[in-house]
């Protein structure tokens, strides 16, 4: 099992991103909430990492703290959530709001993210309240995020939100509210969220 990783961002378009690790290319797959804390394309940074199995793929996931990771970890051990459903949780919370949401039995805020019916985000909230103290982790700080790569901000953060579960007639709503001249991409998916889950 992978641990964490150690290198250079060779590459982030969300939700994928690319480290280079003495050479050599890991491709992973991480939350928004990952996303916010990446330094600049070039610069080191370190990531704890989940490896999923399956029978056509072994996928590498990324996390910026520990703390997300568990809750990751966690999520997946509720029957009929998935890595998809997993990082559209952690994308559209921070492991903090989400215990929120546990303690308020917020059924609603998490009907609200893609993939996720009444039945299971009830059984999520059942699941994961013996699990919160677990969770309920000092996290390590991020780095300061840098600017995109080679699409414009706009394109990004539609293509993120489809990746993510969004339907395109619901992520060009979500971006209308976002619409603001000089947003980097992860601040407009950044807002796009708050507005799904406000909505």
């Amino acid at each position: 099992m992978i641990g964490f990783l150690k290198g250079r961002l060779a590459m982030k378009q969300p939700p994928m991103l690319m480290l280079d690790v003495n050479g050599v290319g890991y491709e992973l797959e991480a939350p928004m909430s990952t996303f916010y804390t990446l330094p600049s394309t070039g610069e080191p940074v370190a990531l704890f990492t989940h490896l999923v199995v399956r029978e056509d793929a072994h996928i590498l996931f990324g996390f910026g703290t520990d703390a997300e990771r568990r809750l990751f970890r966690g999520l997946l051990k509720v029957s009929g959530v998935g890595p998809k459903i997993a990082l559209g949780i952690l994308s559209g919370a921070s492991v903090e709001d989400f215990l929120r949401t546990l303690e308020a039995e917020d059924v609603a805020m998490l009907t609200r993210i893609p993939g996720i019916g009444r039945k299971t985000a009830e059984r999520i909230i059942i699941e994961m309240r013996d699990r919160v103290q677990k969770l309920s982790m000092p996290t390590v700080g991020g780095e300061p995020l840098g600017a995109g790569m080679t699409q414009s901000p706009q394109s990004e953060a539609f293509s993120a939100l489809i990746a993510l579960g969004y339907k395109p007639p619901e992520v060009t709503r979500l971006l209308k509210s976002a619409d603001e001249p000089g947003l980097s991409t992860t601040e407009i998916i950044r807002r796009a969220l708050k507005s799904a889950v406000k909505a």
